[in-house]
């Protein structure tokens, strides 16, 4: 692997396939003077900030709350969790804000991964997040959308049936991935659409939540209560914060995108300083105005948090609340199948997934098989697992990834110590990273086993004996061309560089 820097183009050959890339040659955006083609570099720091923001805030403060109450047992040790996630999230963004700076080209985990350990690391990041992360991700909002859709159309104190939440999961993953297959612009323009129902939603729960504060509504949040029967099973509190983080997550997106960004050495890092801290007050201002109306007995019967805050405070207009989370969470799950699959659709260019995963409607012009596949996944998980067991599923695997992009930032310092770092932080940040992440790697393993970890590292083992005989070995199953023919026929596929290249000339 070798590196040669420059004010325009940084010349870095891969170690995936030994070809050279240049760090901002990206199909799909402008043509280069040399006839290859880059991203246009339009998001600029306060774009980049409500990108985030954006990004972390999405079903998570609506549904994780419970979770965290269940592993800690008691108001105040919640809310000490929702910081404590805060504080780790944020060391975990500065160090990719690091490593952003550091590499200012898109791909986010995945480059630091494979610039620090090499091929093996590189393709199990595009491969876990194919197969677990990016559709686990899917089937948690949808489950999210269905419980609250469910318990408003079902209201009662008991919690909403399983069946019927499923089934609504199911039917709206099978309906966003249809929109995202037929067009790219309306998949696009719908979640700008549906932000708003997520600022919606938390502005009242925060507005209530204060007005019940000046009253006096604070009986849950005193210190002398608040406490009280804190939970001292640490196993739990592994589980608790695998809620909290997933609630925290999406500071990374940044990375995915720094190709497009403006200034990505400055704007990065400094997006990712302000946008985190706005996220942390906004999910503390909300937990504290759910414990001015709700017990903690009450939030742990409750399936769907928001919906029976609105019915305490609210009255006639209840109704906005689950509609905010509705809506947010529907513009979400667009979000996620739009931008997603685009992962799989590069891997399958780069030869880590098969070459069907490759190629684009040659009507629509989406990459419809890496959207279907992602989606089918992700119904997969709504049908044998719960909220609960993908939490687990998912959260054991971006913990591994995660902590190896930290110590991929050691690494790559050791690696690179005459690459230009616009932005560093302290020797501690990483290791208090690291740490962070093999605690929550070890301890929910260790305290309580349980199968869904043991599916995820089947899953992570199933990579490595794909990479070293597919990948590595350069093997092909004998059918796999008949089956990229049929594929081609059934859904009017077409490599993507020639529509590309259509696209650009035409």
């Amino acid at each position: 692997m070798t590196s040669k820097s420059g004010e325009d183009e940084k010349e870095i050959t891969t170690p995936t396939n030994g070809t050279t890339h240049p760090t901002n040659g990206i199909n799909g955006g402008a043509p280069h003077q040399d006839g290859r083609v880059q991203m246009k570099r339009e998001v600029g720091l306060v774009r980049g900030v409500a990108l985030i923001v954006g990004a972390m805030i999405g079903s998570g403060i609506f549904i994780s709350p419970k979770g965290i109450l269940v592993g800690t047992n008691s108001v105040g040790m919640s809310l000490v969790l929702w910081i404590f996630c805060a504080i780790i999230s944020g060391l975990g963004s500065l160090c990719y804000a690091e490593l952003g700076a550091l590499f200012p080209t898109s791909g986010g985990t995945y480059i630091y991964t494979l610039y620090a350990f090499g091929n093996l690391m590189g393709f199990l990041v595009v491969w876990m997040t194919t197969i677990i992360t990016i559709p686990s991700s899917v089937a948690l909002l949808a489950i999210t959308f269905g419980t609250y859709v469910v318990d408003y159309v079902i209201p009662g104190d008991c919690a909403p049936p399983a069946t019927a939440v499923k089934l609504f999961a199911i039917l709206t993953v099978m309906l966003i991935v249809f929109i995202n297959c037929m067009s790219v612009k309306v998949a696009s323009g719908l979640p700008i659409f549906f932000s708003g129902a997520k600022v919606m939603a938390l502005v009242i729960i925060i507005v209530a939540g204060t007005v019940n504060l000046c009253k006096g509504e604070t009986r849950y949040l005193n210190p002398s209560e608040a406490f009280s029967g804190t939970s001292t099973d640490i196993g739990g509190y592994g589980t608790a914060l695998y809620h909290g983080f997933w609630a925290y997550s999406g500071w990374q997106i940044l990375n995915n995108l720094s190709e497009e960004i403006i200034k990505p050495q400055r704007n990065i890092p400094l997006a990712i300083i302000i946008a985190v801290p706005m996220v942390t007050v906004i999910y503390l201002l909300t937990n504290i105005a759910y414990f001015t109306v709700i017990s903690p007995v009450e939030l742990l019967a409750s399936s769907a948090v928001a919906v029976t805050f609105s019915e305490r405070c609210l009255g006639i207009m209840a109704w906005l609340i689950p509609l905010g989370v509705c809506l947010s969470t529907f513009g979400s799950l667009i979000g996620a199948l739009l931008s997603a699959p685009r992962i799989t659709f590069a891997a399958g260019r780069e030869g880590h997934m098969i070459k069907v995963m490759s190629m684009v409607n040659v009507k629509r012009l989406t990459p419809l098989p890496a959207i279907v596949l992602q989606g089918s996944i992700g119904i997969l998980l709504i049908v044998i697992g719960d909220f609960n067991s993908i939490i687990k599923f998912s959260g054991l695997i971006s913990w591994l990834f995660d902590g190896a992009a930290f110590c991929s930032l050691l690494v790559l310092r050791h690696k690179y110590p005459d690459r230009p770092r616009p932005f560093k932080v302290n020797i501690l940040v990483p290791i208090i990273a690291i740490l962070a992440s093999v605690f929550m790697i070890l301890v929910p393993l260790i305290t309580q086993p349980t199968l869904e970890y043991l599916y995820a590292l089947l899953v992570v083992a199933i990579g490595i004996g794909v990479y070293f005989v597919f990948v590595s070995g350069k093997r092909q199953l004998p059918f796999m061309n008949q089956f990229t023919l049929f594929n081609q026929k059934l859904f009017l596929l077409s490599p993507s560089t020639h529509l590309e290249r259509n696209q650009h000339h035409s």
